[in-house]
Formats: C-alpha cells, structure tokens, sequence
C-alpha cells in the first residue's frame, strides 16, 4: 500500500503506519510504502489515520525512461483492470507526483496528456468520463490513482480510501491563513456552519475562522483579547469579546459550534477547555486544533484516542487530522453526544 501525506512529515506518517501494524519498506517526498496485508486488506483503521491524505490500495508500480513508455504501462493497466466493468458514471482520473522534486509537475503533465490520448483511441466513452478530481471528504473511492515518486517510477491504483484533506481557495478578506485550516476542516466533518446557526471562536483573533462561520450567515463570539483584522474586523454577525478563552462560557442555551485554535499545550487545551464543553454539551459540533510542536505527536494522539480522553468520553463522529493546511498541530473535527 501507498500513504500519501505532507511533505515534511513522512518520519511521522510511517510511525503512525508502524503503531497501526504496517511494516512501512520505503519512504519519499510525502508518501510511504508498507508492506500489503494478507489479501489486501485494509488495515482496520485506515479510516482514522492522521497522516495519510490518501491511500492507495494494492498500488501497480510503472517504471519507464520516457512519457510514452510510462504513459503505455498505465494504459496496459487501466485497460486490464476494466475486464468485466462497465463504466457509466462519471469517475476520478488524478495524476499527481512528489511537488518537492523540481521539473516533477511537466513529466506528470506530460504522462497525463499521453495516458488520455491512448486511452481515447481504445475507449473514448470512458475516456469522456473521467474526472481530474476526487470527491470530497473521507472514505473509499474507486477510479484511477497515479502517484509518480520520480521520473520513471509511478504507482497506480483503482482502489483508493481518502483521508478528504485537500488544498483549499484563499479568501482575500480572510485575515490570516489559518482561514483555510477551518475550510478544510469543514469537508473532513461533511457539514459547515450555516445561516443563523451560533459559534463560539474561542483564540479567534486575527478572526480567521470567525470570518469563515460569518460569510456563510452564522452569528459568531470571537473570544480573544487580541485584536480582530481583514474581513473579521467590524462584521455584522461577529461579536468580538475580550475575554479569557479558558474562562469563557456560553449562553445557557450553547451554540451550535465551537471553534478552538490556541497556540497552547494540548493537554492544557483538552483537560480545562474541551473536556468542559463537550461533557456539558456546550456546543453540537466543532473544530479544534491541538499543537503537537513541543509534544511527541503519536503520543499525543494515543492519548485524544484513549478511553479517558473527552473525545472518547463525549463525542461522536470523531476525525483526527493532519491537515494540507496544518502545521505542527492536527486538527479535530465531531459532535457532542446526545
């Protein structure tokens, strides 16, 4: 199997894979391979891996020295793969490669272009339906996968399961870049705030998630003695206050979500702030974000996993994610219990 992640982490991705029983045999530019399960099965929790963006399963390696070589061995495989299938809906067709390796993008262009010319001239109603993209959110998929680690090495996949983080369009009015983690984080949960529901931002300053909830309709709190900017500054539906994040406390009705992005420690964060606001049922869903930068990461999510944890204890729906927009830090996305 072929894990794909963020450049930068790869150390962590394969722990993360050797903690869940993988036997990762070789790492790149973001990805690690591990060795196939018996049958190819997926591992039992593949489906909440932090690291991994996607995951390729039972990946066919191509090598060749030139576009029209690796772009034949992809067809071959395709074509192959399609015996007793009948495509008639339309389906994902990604090329993609290691960005870190300068000139990579145009042998992956050029590979793509080649691989749908010839796939035209055996199969051009498939060839119509293909889509240069994956669905959003997590789980499985099926389609066609290419992921090149070099030059001449690609691997290919029909079979694939999506961690559902993605790259994410940048908003001008957006005050600062963590604007696009809270974006992102909306497809992991498959829901968004929505006109006048209620969040509470707790550490919102400069108001980059607070912007995010406010554009679509909902009436935001952005507790956070620092100041509000961009977009966030003096709009309607946000409401700054200065407070203390760990002190706040919302109406006794709640909000419909929290959103938590403080540069603190994660322990810290979960005992005093999260545990409170899940066990009391302060909020229906949220958004928070634990810093792994002075922490060991895996052991950090053994404990958000463990059967003490709050989220364990109060929540549903649970997603741990290394965002593409993350940095040292992951990102949690629920609900309350009922």
């Amino acid at each position: 199997m072929l894990f794909l992640g963020q450049h930068g982490y790869e150390a962590l991705l394969a722990r993360e894979l050797g903690g869940d029983g993988l036997t990762v045999v070789e790492t790149g530019p973001g990805w690690a391979g591990a060795e196939p399960l018996p049958g190819d099965a997926v591992p039992q929790a593949v489906d909440e891996l932090a690291f991994p963006h996607l995951t390729l399963l039972a990946p066919r390696e191509v090598r060749g020295g030139s576009v029209n070589a690796l772009a034949q061995q992809l067809a071959d495989y395709f074509l192959e793969s399609l015996r007793g299938e009948r495509v008639e809906q339309p389906w994902a067709c990604v090329f993609a490669g290691a960005a870190e390796l300068p000139g990579l993008g145009r042998r992956v262009g050029a590979v793509e272009k080649a691989f749908h010319t010839l796939l035209k001239t055996k199969l051009a109603r498939v060839a119509r339906l293909a889509v240069p993209d994956l669905p959003r959110g997590p789980g499985p998929g099926r389609g066609l996968v290419v992921f090149f680690a070099d030059f001449g090495r690609a691997f290919a996949a029909r079979e694939l399961w999506r961690g559902g983080q993605r790259r994410m369009a940048d908003d001008p009015l957006a005050p600062s870049r963590s604007y696009l983690k809270v974006e992102e984080a909306y497809v992991i949960l498959g829901r968004e705030p929505v006109p006048g529901e209620t969040v509470c931002d707790l550490g919102a300053a400069p108001g980059g998630w607070s912007y995010s909830a406010a554009k679509r309709g909902a009436l935001v709190t952005a507790v956070d003695n620092g100041p509000l900017k961009g977009g966030a500054l003096d709009h309607p539906r946000i409401t700054h206050r200065r407070e203390d994040a760990f002190r706040f406390r919302p109406a006794a009705a709640g909000c419909d979500w929290l959103f938590c992005d403080l540069v603190e420690e994660p322990h810290h964060v979960m005992e005093n702030l999260v545990t409170p606001w899940l066990r009391e049922g302060w909020c229906r869903h949220f958004v928070i974000n634990l810093k792994f930068g002075r922490t060991d990461p895996l052991a950090l999510l053994r404990t958000v996993r463990a059967a003490g944890s709050p989220f364990a204890a109060y929540a549903t729906r649970l997603h741990i994610r290394h965002l593409y927009h993350d940095r040292e830090e992951f990102t949690l996305v629920g609900e309350t219990q009922p």
